[in-house]
């Protein structure tokens, strides 16, 4: 064998283990960026998860609010009623409410009731 058929050779081996070691390097790095994907997308699921979550309990919390500020408007109403002397039929039934407590009673037994 001359000495350009050996440096051939080994130019060529050399070249073939290059290829080898490319297409290692590709491989693992495929490989890593699909582990990294699904990471994102396992995490991305949990963070849609909780905000849904959140997002349930925010309204719920949002329907609660409406219903208080509605009874407190209305507690409202019956003050001004009453302020102006246009509900004394119902002067008797509501001071006994007062008296008892009542109102706060009725505000207890309902957090309760839902909590």
């Amino acid at each position: 064998m001359s000495a350009g058929a050996i440096v051939a050779i080994v130019i060529g081996a050399l070249i073939v283990i290059a290829l080898l070691l490319l297409l290692g390097r590709l491989a693992s790095r495929r490989k890593e960026r699909r582990v990294v994907e699904s990471r994102r997308r396992e995490v991305a699921t949990a963070h849609r998860d909780e905000a849904a979550t959140r997002m349930s309990r925010a309204r719920v919390a949002e329907k609660e609010a409406a219903r208080e500020r509605a009874e407190a408007e209305l507690h409202q109403q019956r003050a001004t009623l009453h302020d102006r002397g246009l509900a004394d039929d119902d002067l008797d039934r509501e001071h006994e409410q007062v008296e008892g407590g009542r109102f706060a009673r009725e505000e207890r037994v309902e957090r309760s009731e839902r909590g």
